[in-house]
């Protein structure tokens, strides 16, 4: 377990809910990855995002789903590609990630409280 924080610490994460809207390979990632362009709707807008997540999702299977992400980090130079936003998942058995989401469709760019 991490060390205890705070509340107001919690509430300095700004995690919202978007819609994958574009996925790209990236081969130049080190490890396998796709380039997501995830909207978080008008106030946030289509935020890019490098996720390592190809183990369980296909471009296919991700265009259209809703995924959590933090959106208040600074932007992050991974190789060619800048990653505006972290998309968030857990960890499965083996170490492949499953996306995080809400169970029901909700509006893009709701903040996880």
């Amino acid at each position: 377990m991490s060390e205890p924080i705070s509340f107001a610490d919690f509430e300095k994460v700004d995690i919202r809910i978007g819609t994958i809207v574009g996925v790209e390979p990236f081969p130049e990632a080190r490890k396998p990855a796709f380039k997501l362009k995830i909207d978080f709707g008008d106030t946030l807008g289509v935020k890019k995002s490098s996720a390592q997540i190809t183990k369980h999702y296909t471009p296919e299977t991700l265009m259209g789903r809703q995924v959590a992400a933090v959106v208040n980090f600074p932007p992050r130079q991974i190789g060619p590609f800048m990653s505006e936003v972290l998309t968030l998942g857990f960890p499965d058995d083996g170490g492949g990630v499953v996306l995080i989401g809400p169970s029901l469709a909700v509006p893009n760019g709701g903040k996880l409280f």
